[in-house]
């Protein structure tokens, strides 16, 4: 008896260990920081906070000072421009570094894409607008090569936004759970 109650714990306790381990690798893949922010800010302009969450963790995985090679900032990777643009939009102040500060990128980053969801009427459409930019999927959706009617997208000619609008799309699966 004793033996089998000893396997018993053996058998429960790495149980334990693998799904302690199972959920910190969950938690390290999908983190989910500044969820008030992100709530608050989908709220205001009234996107699914899951969408937000999605792009922040594709764009950085939640690294508010991260910069990419071309420029992009923050956690919502903004390009300066744009994000100045958006500023002016919002009425509200504007400077580079203010670009690191999580609250800001989050605010000014879902004002962008709710702009990019009522221009392009599409999610998808929209989130590959936000990797690749507007001017190019207005492009890609004149093309019968990327778009049968003009308004949704079927693929993209950049790998790397397919594989983003995929990403993203998973993300948006994964955070739906948790808001």
């Amino acid at each position: 008896m004793d033996k089998i109650l000893q396997n018993l714990i053996i058998f429960v306790c790495v149980i334990v260990i693998i799904c302690c381990a199972i959920i910190c690798a969950f938690l390290y893949f999908y983190p989910l920081k500044y969820k008030d922010e992100i709530v608050h800010g989908s709220y205001q302009f009234g996107i699914r906070p899951e969408i937000i969450a999605g792009i922040i963790n594709a764009e950085s995985g939640f690294n508010k000072d991260a910069v990419s090679s071309v420029g992009a900032i923050g956690m919502m990777q903004l390009m300066p421009s744009t994000a100045k643009e958006m500023a002016m939009k919002l009425d509200i102040e504007y400077n580079e570094e203010l670009l690191f500060d999580a609250s800001y990128n989050i605010y000014v980053g879902t004002a962008y894409f709710t702009e990019l969801l009522k221009q392009f009427n599409d999610l998808d459409t929209a989130i590959c607008a936000y990797n690749a930019g507007p001017y190019r999927v207005k492009i890609w959706l004149n093309d019968s090569n990327f778009s049968t009617n003009g308004v949704k997208l079927s693929s993209t000619p950049f790998p790397a936004t397919n594989f983003y609008l995929e990403k993203v799309k998973q993300n948006i699966s994964i955070y739906s759970k948790l808001f």
